[in-house]
């Protein structure tokens, strides 16, 4: 199913989603001095360290293609059943992926198996939601809430996690859902919504955005969320999940 959605969404996708330095910066510093790393649902290859020997993984060749020269070497593969040795690496780290693989047990498992060290992951809290954005489309709620793995499902299967908070600064570069917080007008071009996938779900998403566009005009957007405008950051939801094995001992 991944490798379908990106597969069709991805074409242009690496034009939008630019890493984050602030985000890069959290993602790095938890994987510690490993070595080598995986990166799992790796795409075009976003938050990949430089600094390290990196394996890249991902179900979808179009997303493969767009990785640019000279980046990490990637394998065409799933999650859940991943084509690499037990601890090949020193640690796994998997970026706004979990939600759409198949199996998240599978996939997580799959993680702690190939890595003997940390596994870092970049995932969205379904208790949390982008409330300036549901008030336009409120269909959103619906159709990442059921999808996104539940915090504790990452507690029940990893064990020894510690989840963080990445809030989401104002001029945040990786175009990812929750991104616009502060920059609404966004989600109005079509290129932004392409790099989306909750976009590529729902239809005649431009009629459903009229709304919007009318509010920012009018002001009226603008005197709703008129304390966003004063934050240089945002906690909308996304979470840093970093998992460290569990000893023989334990």
């Amino acid at each position: 199913m991944m490798s379908a959605v990106y597969d069709k969404i991805g074409v242009g996708y690496s034009h939008k989603r630019k890493p984050d330095f602030r985000i890069a910066r959290a993602i790095h510093d938890a994987l510690g001095d490993s070595r080598s790393v995986v990166n799992v649902g790796a795409g075009t290859g976003s938050y990949e360290p430089t600094d390290r020997v990196v394996i890249a993984l991902d179900p979808s060749a179009e997303m493969i293609g767009q990785r640019p020269p000279g980046s990490a070497t990637a394998y065409q593969g799933a999650a859940e059943e991943m084509p690499f040795a037990d601890d090949q690496f020193d640690a796994a780290m998997a970026v706004l992926t979990v939600h759409h693989w198949s199996d998240l047990d599978a996939g997580l498992r799959e993680m702690r198996r190939v890595a003997k060290g940390p596994l870092v992951i970049l995932t969205f809290d379904p208790e949390s939601h982008y409330f300036w954005l549901a008030d336009y489309i409120p269909e959103i709620i619906k159709l990442d809430q059921p999808i996104m793995p539940k915090l504790e499902a990452f507690e029940r299967i990893l064990v020894r996690t510690e989840i963080k908070t990445i809030p989401i600064p104002r001029d945040c570069t990786d175009g990812f859902l929750g991104a616009y917080w502060q920059r609404p007008r966004a989600y109005l071009d079509p290129q932004v919504r392409a790099a989306i996938s909750t976009f590529s779900k729902l239809e005649n998403i431009a009629d459903t955005l009229v709304k919007l566009e009318q509010d920012l005009a009018s002001g009226v957007w603008q005197d709703r969320y008129d304390h966003l405008m004063e934050l240089d950051s945002l906690d909308v939801g996304y979470r840093l999940v970093v998992a460290q094995p569990i000893s023989k001992k334990e």
